[in-house]
C-alpha cells in the first residue's frame, strides 16, 4: 500500500475521534435544572431565562424544577446528591450556598458542587409600601428604635443574604427588628404587598417593577456602588454603614463530573451571556449580569466562605 493510500485510511479512521474531540459532550435527553427557591422570584425568573437559551445551544429541553425550602438547603441538597452526568444541573445563590452549611449540619458543602459560572450579581434592597409611613432609612431606624422588635421584615430565609444584611444593620445601628423567614423572594414580595409585613428585604431586581408601578419603594441598597437602574437610591455605604450584601446567582452541578461534560455546560452559559438576545432580556428583567468562569467562581465562592465562617464565629446568625 503507498503512503498517499495509508495517509487517506489513517485520516477516514481518525475523523469520528477528531469531530467527537472539536464537539465535546454532546447531551442526548432532557436537563433538569434544579432551582432551590419557590417560582416567580429572581432566581427562578433568570433560572427560565436561561434554560430557553441553553436549550438552543445544547439542542435538547432543560427543564426548570423548583425545590424551595430551609433557606435553599432542600434544592442545594438535591443536586449534590444527583448523578454528575451533566443531567442534572442548579442555580446556587449567595450566601446561602456557604452559609447554610456555616450555621447548621447541613446535607452539603461547597465541595459538593461544579461550579460552573456566574451570571447575575444582584444587590440587596429594603422595601416598603409606596404608602408607607416610613419615608426613608432614617425613619425605619426610628420605627425600629420606638418600638424594638416589633417591626417585622421579610427575607429568603435564615443565613439569606437579606437576614445577614439586617443583622448587621441592627449591629451598626443598635436596633432591633422581628426577622420573618420565607421560602423565596415572590413570597416575601407577596406578604409585602397583603401589607402582612411593613419591611421586604430582597434584592434590587426583584423590586424594581413595582417600584416602577409606584406600588412599593426602596428605602436604601446594599451594593458597593449605586445600580444604574436605581440609581436615585442611597447604598448604606453612603449612610455611613459598611455593610455590602447582595445575591450572586451561578450554575452549578454535582462534584464529579467529566471534564468535557464540565467545558461543554460552561460553554453554555457563556454563549447565553453573550447572545443579543439574552442581554436585551436580561435589561427588560433587571437582571445585574456578571459572568464569572468556573476558576472564578469557585475563588470568589471560597473567600465568602471565609468571610462568613470569621463572621459566624464572631455573631452567629441565629434567630
Amino acid at each position: 500500500m503507498n503512503a498517499t493510500r495509508r495517509g487517506v485510511i489513517a485520516a477516514a479512521l481518525a475523523a469520528p475521534a477528531i469531530a467527537h474531540a472539536q464537539g465535546g459532550w454532546r447531551p442526548d435527553r432532557q436537563i433538569t435544572m434544579i432551582v432551590a427557591y419557590a417560582a416567580g422570584g429572581g432566581t427562578d425568573t433568570a433560572a427560565r431565562t436561561i434554560a430557553r437559551f441553553m436549550e438552543k445551544d445544547l439542542g435538547q429541553p432543560v427543564v426548570v424544577l423548583n425545590r424551595p425550602g430551609a433557606g435553599g438547603e432542600i434544592g442545594f441538597s438535591e443536586l449534590a446528591r444527583a448523578r454528575p452526568d451533566g443531567y442534572t444541573i442548579g442555580f446556587i445563590n449567595t450566601p446561602s450556598i456557604v452559609t447554610v452549611p456555616i450555621e447548621r449540619r447541613a446535607r452539603f458543602s461547597l465541595d459538593d458542587f461544579a461550579l460552573i459560572a456566574n451570571i447575575v450579581d444582584d444587590p440587596g434592597g429594603i422595601w416598603v409600601l409606596n404608602d408607607s409611613p416610613i419615608r426613608d432609612f432614617q425613619g425605619m431606624l426610628a420605627a425600629a428604635r420606638a418600638r424594638p422588635g416589633a417591626i417585622g421584615y421579610g427575607t429568603t430565609g435564615i443565613g439569606s443574604d437579606d437576614h445577614l444584611a439586617m443583622l448587621a444593620i441592627e449591629r451598626a445601628t443598635n436596633t432591633q427588628f422581628l426577622h420573618i423567614p420565607f421560602a423565596g423572594s415572590a413570597q416575601v414580595k407577596q406578604n409585602l404587598l397583603s401589607r402582612a409585613i411593613p419591611l421586604a428585604v430582597m434584592n434590587m431586581a426583584e423590586g424594581i417593577n413595582e417600584w416602577r408601578q409606584d406600588v412599593i419603594r426602596p428605602l436604601v441598597q446594599m451594593g458597593a456602588t449605586r445600580w444604574e437602574p436605581a440609581a436615585e437610591v442611597p447604598t448604606l455605604k453612603e449612610l455611613n454603614l459598611d455593610i455590602v450584601e447582595g445575591s450572586m446567582r451561578g450554575m452549578a452541578a454535582p462534584a464529579g463530573m467529566a471534564p468535557e461534560v464540565m467545558a461543554r455546560l460552561a460553554l453554555s452559559v457563556r454563549r447565553t451571556v453573550d447572545d443579543a438576545e439574552f442581554k436585551t432580556l436580561a435589561t427588560q428583567q433587571n437582571l445585574p449580569l456578571r459572568f464569572l468562569g468556573p476558576e472564578e467562581f469557585r475563588a470568589e465562592l471560597v473567600a465568602l466562605r471565609t468571610r462568613y465562617q470569621a463572621l459566624w464565629a464572631q455573631h452567629p446568625w441565629k434567630d
